[in-house]
């Protein structure tokens, strides 16, 4: 009896055995299955809730509405597989429309010629991206959003409204049916670019693309070229882009210099959606494939539901933040660390183990900039030592300044000898003077802040909405529009701590959410204006000096103090030099990362204000010229893009220079799309210029 006993054990566990690789590969490709399974569900949706069964018109209708956003999601994902992150794609895309619909609308150029046109623009600006993020080994986020401003620019010289013909060659080609009734063009383009990707994976370079996004150190240490796969990932992704454009140019027949503007948010959900871990090292461009086709699905279920357009985007970030909470409930998640710490921490306290009083927190001996904090120190050593870091960084923004001050005396004229100059510089600077606090703590911290230029568009219409012209609604719609902006970091702050999100990844998301609250909101047509009183605050110059003025200098103060003065600002740098040592030295991380998103959404909500004053009114997409400034002035201004070097008196230098140097330009010839190519190339300059060599 025990032998048979034995024997059914050693079945059993042989079974097990068997079973264990392809459990380990439903494991392993758990994101995609999950992707398929909504898509079904999904699928079936729309077709339950329509008047009439699907018919294949329906399905080819679908599949080349989502193939734009599959091709350049595919792109993405390449990206992402690699450890990277790229914001250029939506502008790259519009730039491949623009430059098609003008160079070939009067042209009999060949459709192939066409094609290679798309694909090469999107292949040059990859190598751009590569040639920064791997050659010089620059932040992809900083490179890339960037070059986004740059094409945005590039575009709007090329295209500066809707217009212009695409060959109708380039649809034909594209768009149709391959087997007519039966397979549709744009599902064998799809199909032709998934058999690629399955050959490339199986290559050394596709090897490689996943080694370097699990570890890049051990991949160097394999023998692997990190950096010229890196370089090819970006150049094969921009390709990717390019097709898109090339697609989308096809399908529309025209050009349309912000086509590609609302993709970006579109494109990180289908690959998150798709089961790519952000990260890199893990998913594939099959599952972005349904993930593209999820986001088209939901969209078309919405209109069937005929629910409002404007809920949209709310969706594709809910989607975004969704997917990847989802990609991230493993053992040793964030999430489930918090969890288990809150658990542990009330399970402690239940038991009476927690000390009665806390121990002080240790105060961070090293500042940003090789500042020492002990009294005696300050005493004994000079100040152009203690300061050396500090100056030597923040010099160039002010020498910068001074330059741009005398080339607009010799263009202009009585730049240098006028208060009125120097007023009215002051006056349109105030905005990136608050901006600057915030993303500056944010860029402190090694984090980013892409929610600033929603969190501003809805504070502002909220205000304008509440105030309505009246000096006295300022009661109480001043401190609502503010605490709109700490309740919109905290949310950021909440969602990066507690839930372990990129923060990249989270304010993207909240920017998106954001622009479809205020959509709804204000239906789609802010109303309301700013009051007399706030007007004369950012316009009077009776007395010779701009009230706005005196808060600016005010504000300086304040912001240098905060971040010099206070164990809040200590604590901002501490956990830009190291979190882990940070909160090894007793350092509270989280209220920290928390409290700089909530004191990024409030200066968010300040400039919001002054805005609104500035012009007497609120419109929709208001803050969206604000987002690469406000980094740009904290870059140029000395502040390391990866945290925990940097000072407020640098930023205040970023600040006043690329007013004094819009002020130059707005006096010039130049158009205005030249100036979001100055930003974007100024970025990149100073991070190159500036950037520690040591890291």
């Amino acid at each position: 009896m025990s032998e048979v006993l034995s024997l059914g054990a050693h079945a059993s566990v042989s079974v097990a055995v068997r079973r264990l690789p392809a459990l380990r590969t439903l494991a392993r490709h758990r994101g995609l299955l999950i992707a398929m399974l909504v898509f079904s569900v999904l699928l079936l949706l729309v077709a339950s809730i329509g008047p009439v069964r699907l018919s294949y018109y329906d399905l080819s209708s679908m599949t080349t509405t989502g193939t734009t956003l599959a091709i350049a999601a595919m792109g993405q994902t390449l990206v992402i597989l690699s450890g990277g992150f790229d914001l250029s794609a939506g502008g790259i895309v519009s730039l491949v429309n623009a430059v098609l619909a003008t160079a070939f609308q009067q042209n009999q150029a060949s459709t192939a010629l066409v094609v290679l046109t798309g694909v090469g623009i999107g292949v040059l600006a990859g190598a751009f991206n590569g040639l920064f993020i791997a050659g010089l080994r620059m932040q992809p986020i900083v490179v890339t959003l960037s070059t986004m401003f740059i094409l945005q620019g590039v575009t709007l010289l090329v295209m500066d409204k809707p217009g212009g013909a695409v060959p109708p060659g380039v649809g034909e080609l594209l768009l149709g049916d391959a087997v007519t009734g039966l397979l549709p063009r744009p599902l064998v383009l799809l199909g032709l670019l998934l058999l690629l990707w399955a050959w490339v994976k199986r290559t050394r370079f596709g090897c490689a693309i996943y080694a370097i996004g699990s570890d890049v150190e051990s991949a160097r240490a394999a023998g692997v070229s990190t950096r010229w796969v890196q370089f090819m990932v970006y150049v094969i992704a921009g390709g990717c882009y390019g097709l898109a454009g090339v697609f989308i140019s096809g399908q529309t027949g025209s050009g349309d210099p912000l086509i590609g503007a609302p993709m970006l948010l579109q494109i990180f959900a289908a690959v998150v959606v798709g089961g790519t871990v952000l990260g890199g090292g893990r998913g594939g461009l099959l599952g972005t494939l349904f993930g593209a086709y999820i986001l088209m699905l939901v969209v078309n279920t919405l209109l069937a539901l005929n629910v409002s357009a404007f809920y949209s985007t709310i969706a594709e970030g809910a989607i975004l933040l969704l997917a990847v909470l989802a990609g991230a409930l493993g053992s040793d998640s964030p999430l489930r660390r918090n969890l288990r710490h809150a658990r542990n921490w009330w399970q402690a306290r239940r038991a009476g183990l927690l000390p009665a009083q806390r121990q002080s927190t240790p105060r961070p001996i090293q500042l940003a900039a090789g500042l020492q904090t002990g009294r005696a120190d300050r005493t004994a050593v000079p100040f152009r030592v203690r300061h050396a870091d500090t100056l030597r960084f923040a010099l160039p923004a002010y020498i910068g300044l001074v330059l741009v001050i005398v080339a607009t005396q010799l263009v202009v004229g009585r730049s240098m000898t006028s208060w009125g100059y120097y007023n009215s510089l002051l006056v349109l600077a105030s905005f990136l003077v608050v901006l600057s606090l915030g993303q500056g703590a944010v860029i402190l911290t090694g984090g980013l802040d892409l929610s600033i230029p929603w969190t501003i568009g809805l504070c502002g219409i909220l205000l304008a909405g509440l105030v309505k012209g009246s000096d006295v609604a300022l009661i109480y719609a001043l401190p609502a529009t503010l605490c709109l902006g700490l309740l919109i970091g905290l949310i950021n702050g909440a969602g990066i701590v507690l839930l372990g999100l990129s923060p990249i990844v989270m304010t993207m998301a909240a920017n998106g959410i954001l622009q479809g609250v205020a959509l709804l909101y204000s239906s789609g047509t802010p109303d309301g204006f700013a009051s007399p009183l706030l007007r004369r605050f950012m316009t009077d110059a009776s007395l010779g000096v701009t009230p706005v003025v005196l808060f600016v200098i005010a504000f300086v103060a304040a912001a240098v103090l905060l971040l010099t003065r206070t164990g809040f600002g200590r604590s901002i740098y501490a956990v830009g030099n190291g979190q882990r040592v940070a909160q090894l030295s007793g350092v509270r991380v989280g209220r920290t990362l928390v409290g700089v998103y909530m004191l990024s959404g409030l200066c968010s909500a300040i400039a919001a204000v002054l805005l609104t004053g500035l012009s007497g009114q609120a419109s929709l997409g208001m803050g969206d010229e604000y987002l690469l400034p406000s980094i740009a002035v904290v870059v140029v201004g000395g502040t390391l893009i990866v945290g925990g070097r940097g000072h407020y008196v640098g930023m205040l230098g970023g600040v006043l220079m690329l007013t004094a140097l819009q002020t130059l330009l707005a006096g010039t010839n130049l158009p205005y799309a030249s100036r979001s190519i100055l930003f974007g190339v100024i970025v990149l300059a100073a991070v190159v210029g500036l950037r520690d060599r040591r890291r």
